[in-house]
């Protein structure tokens, strides 16, 4: 006699679907995924997914912020490991690298295809910009604590120089998807961009 699944809280089947809408549409894509399908892989039924999630968009960026989310924790882990102030932003890039390798790259996926569907959905390109906006600023915060902590030169300016970490993410990402074309060339730019930004010799 097999022993009955236990019930799932409203809350614990809000976040089940919320990870599995993460993992179909970051290995698909946000117009090629259905909610039917999403539903069946999250082993609910669609009115009951409608019960947590408006639409599809809703659902769609409810992952951007989960994925946001994740990658803040992911990063305040990472700085507070480092104990050279210098080197946070440095080991906040490779822990964002690590997670898309070891995840199929969902956290970065989900960012590119949203640029991509931002360019024809004004609710998706609103969410998007005050997503990129609160990454910047998290940046941002992490360089001038690393300044007033004497790892980076007080002469960099922090919101250029994090709007360019930001960049080089999705520049690796691009990378990924075309194969790792730049695969060869990630570990120089970041170790010139550790350079400029600590002014210390490798």
């Amino acid at each position: 006699m097999s022993a009955t699944k236990p019930r799932l809280s409203a809350e614990e089947r809000r976040a089940a679907v919320l990870e599995c809408a993460c993992g179909i549409f970051s290995k698909g894509s946000y117009r090629g995924t259905t909610t039917a399908e999403i539903a069946r892989q999250s082993g609910v039924t669609e009115p009951i997914l409608y019960r947590h999630f408006q639409s599809k968009r809703a659902l769609y960026l409810a992952c951007l912020d989960s994925a946001w989310a994740d990658t803040r924790q992911m990063w305040e882990r990472a700085v507070a490991a480092e104990p050279d102030p210098g080197l946070w932003v440095t080991a906040m890039g490779s822990a964002y690298l690590r997670a898309a390798k070891e995840r199929h790259g969902l956290v970065a996926n989900l960012w590119i295809q949203a640029l991509t569907e931002a360019s024809d959905d004004a609710e998706i390109r609103k969410h998007l910009k005050r997503h990129m906006r609160e990454v910047q600023e998290f940046v941002v915060a992490v360089i001038e604590r690393s300044q007033a902590a004497g790892g980076i030169p007080e002469n960099h300016d922090p919101e250029a120089e994090a709007w360019i970490f930001v960049s080089l993410g999705l520049l690796a990402t691009v990378s990924k998807r075309l194969g790792g074309m730049l695969d060869a060339d990630i570990p120089r730019i970041t170790a010139s961009r550790r350079r400029w930004l600590t002014g210390a010799d490798d």
